[in-house]
């Protein structure tokens, strides 16, 4: 309730009455209730040599360029953006990174599913990621 309270405030201290239904009903989209889109790709396995030694796949560039056009105001610090996967039998909630090095977002492999996958550098994977 405090959320539609403070729309209110802000909104007439921004915008004419007449604006108020449009500003509040963005909110709400932008900030309430986002549509989760689905992409299905196949990627290897990868390791980044570190002491932490983290596990990766990447997205195909092709849809890490249509995710950045349409969901880039979603991200958070450093390129991250909220995902849920399904790999295998296991479907959890995580983030993908977005890496300006390799010009693609990347979806790490924490160790629990790489180990109830039997994941291993070199695999190839097939994944299913809401955005």
């Amino acid at each position: 309730m405090e959320f539609w309270r403070d729309a209110i405030v802000f909104s007439y201290s921004v915008f004419s009455a007449d604006c108020i239904d449009f500003y509040l009903y963005k909110q709400f989209l932008t900030k309430k209730s986002h549509m989760k889109i689905s992409y299905d790709f196949s990627s290897s396995v990868w390791k980044y040599e570190s002491t932490a030694g983290w596990y990766f796949v990447s997205l195909p560039k092709k849809i890490s360029k249509e995710i950045r056009e349409n969901s880039k105001d979603l991200e958070e610090g450093w390129g991250r953006l909220k995902a849920e996967v399904c790999l295998g039998k296991s479907q959890w909630k995580t983030a993908i990174w977005f890496d300006t090095k390799m010009d693609t977002y990347i979806l790490p492999l924490k160790a629990d599913i790489r180990r109830r996958e039997r994941i291993e550098v070199g695999h190839e994977l097939s994944v299913k990621i809401w955005i």
